[in-house]
């Protein structure tokens, strides 16, 4: 797998501001590229433009281009690798990101430029459509997309934002609870939950947890941690 993903949970960790957490991540993961083609699709209240330029200015040293601006994207994404650029895919609603992927015919390009070793970046719904499906998502599906079936990059579920915290007096279902549903019904698929703060690195065929918080692999009845640090490659290879 010639892949080299950065998958962040989130754009913020506390009350830090936007990308903050995340600047050393992905400058890191960009080494020397800082041309982004940055995909806003999964705003729905905001503008593109406006997330663009939320993103230029939280990253300063990167030159931040919309992919929405560019006259052909298809053919955007296929040279992103020999223009030098990341694709980077920011968060919102992850079934309006993926409708309109899937709208604009970016799903399969996407994939092989990822599959191409082209860098990419992405956070909350950005990460979400890296795995099998976005049916482990946060969000109201407020669209239909063709299919949940999403990038594929890594071979199992991602669940960004993970939190296992319920306010006092909430009697609505835990995020446990929502997981295991998904677990219950597709007991060989596992979901990788990660709290915010935290990202999941895949470079070299190499697939780690990066941050200083724990996460959890859900799989059919059970929740497994996952310690700081910890080495998941083994999940890139898992049959089920």
């Amino acid at each position: 797998m010639t892949a080299h993903a950065l998958m962040l949970s989130s754009s913020r960790q506390g009350d830090e501001a936007y990308l903050e957490h995340a600047r050393p991540h992905i400058l890191a993961h960009l080494g020397d590229i800082r041309d982004l083609l940055f995909v806003p699709y999964a705003a729905v209240t905001g503008t593109y433009d406006e997330y663009v330029n939320k993103v230029a200015e939280a990253l300063p040293e990167c030159n931040v281009t919309g992919l929405h601006t560019v006259e052909d994207p298809v053919s955007a994404i296929n040279r992103a690798k020999e223009n030098g650029q990341s694709i980077v895919v920011g968060g919102g609603n992850t079934f309006h990101l993926l409708s309109t992927l899937y709208a604009s015919a970016l799903v399969v390009p996407i994939k092989h430029a990822i599959a191409d070793a082209t860098p990419y970046i992405g956070w909350s719904a950005g990460s979400n459509i890296c795995g099998q499906s976005i049916r482990t998502t946060n969000d109201m599906p407020i669209i239909e997309p063709p299919s949940f079936e999403a990038l594929n990059v890594v071979p199992f579920q991602l669940n960004p934002h993970y939190t296992d915290y319920q306010p006092e007096g909430h009697n609505g279902e835990t995020r446990d609870q929502r997981l295991f549903e998904f677990t219950a019904l597709n007991p060989s698929a596992p979901v990788v939950a990660i709290r915010e703060g935290t990202a999941l690195t895949l470079t070299d065929s190499k697939l780690e947890l990066a941050g200083d918080k724990e996460g959890y692999v859900f799989l059919g009845n059970e929740k497994s941690p996952i310690a700081p640090g910890a080495d998941l490659t083994e999940l890139l290879n898992r049959e089920g």
